[in-house]
């Protein structure tokens, strides 16, 4: 074997040791392999192949590209432990094992972000489900027994002060809660909601969707269902500026 060849080869079964299900033979910018897509390195890896150094486990099809995944052999470990100590090879382990470990950790989070979503998600939609079955004339009522008339007032007015002190934000549905609660100590979430929705019925606020992921909401139970969108804040009519 060539020198040059012989380098190829040790390093790419190195990186095929520290990967036993597979690896690319030939990797691109975006998803590297054991060899380069050079002509030294598809030289080195027909040659791995031919000397029995490496074996294809499968063949990856993308578009009109073809990529044989190959594993090492028992032979091919032996070349390598002929060629550079285990110490070397250990090393090449630990370096993919981080890597790996970043890799699941991401992953992890990811699945924590998505589940938050789906718990928010599910909330929202067993809120609209309690809806769905309740009897048309409960809004009323329910309104009634609260003193919807002082707190609901009290909202109004409320949202009037925020838009005049000058906020550039809207206010969001708990803080708005937290107010009405003031009013009302005894206002659960689902009447306040159905407070909201009589006032946004009467043209009186209008209701604003969330900007960012459901997960990022700190109080996701207060996020309210109107229409398609699900609303987590709230102005008064006639003094919302995007209108």
């Amino acid at each position: 074997m060539a020198e040059k060849t012989t380098q190829l080869i040790v390093e790419a079964l190195g990186r095929a040791a520290a990967d036993p299900a597979g690896a690319p033979l030939h990797g691109g910018k975006s998803a590297p392999g054991l060899f380069a897509a050079t002509a030294a390195g598809k030289q080195a890896a027909q040659q791995c192949k031919d000397e029995g150094l490496l074996r294809v486990v499968r063949t990856e099809t993308k578009g009109k590209t073809s990529t044989e995944v190959c594993a090492i052999t028992e032979k091919g470990l032996a070349f390598l432990f002929s060629q550079v100590s285990p110490k070397q090879v250990l090393e090449e382990f630990l370096r993919v094992l981080q890597s790996r470990q970043g890799q699941v950790d991401e992953l992890l989070a990811t699945a924590g972000r998505m589940q938050d979503s789906l718990d928010a998600l599910k909330l929202a939609a067993e809120r609209a489900l309690q809806e769905v079955h309740k009897p048309s004339s409960a809004v009323g009522p329910d309104c009634s027994r609260n003193g919807a008339e002082t707190w609901l007032a009290s909202v109004l007015s409320y949202l009037a002060r925020h838009q005049e002190s000058g906020a550039t934000d809207d206010c969001s549905l708990p803080l708005l809660f937290c107010h009405a609660q003031q009013i009302a100590p005894h206002l659960s979430i689902g009447q306040f909601h159905d407070g909201l929705r009589k006032l946004h019925n009467q043209q009186q606020i209008y209701l604003h969707p969330c900007t960012g992921p459901l997960y990022e909401l700190p109080q996701p139970p207060l996020a309210l269902l109107v229409g398609h969108e699900i609303a987590y804040y709230a102005s008064i009519r006639g003094h919302d500026s995007s209108v």
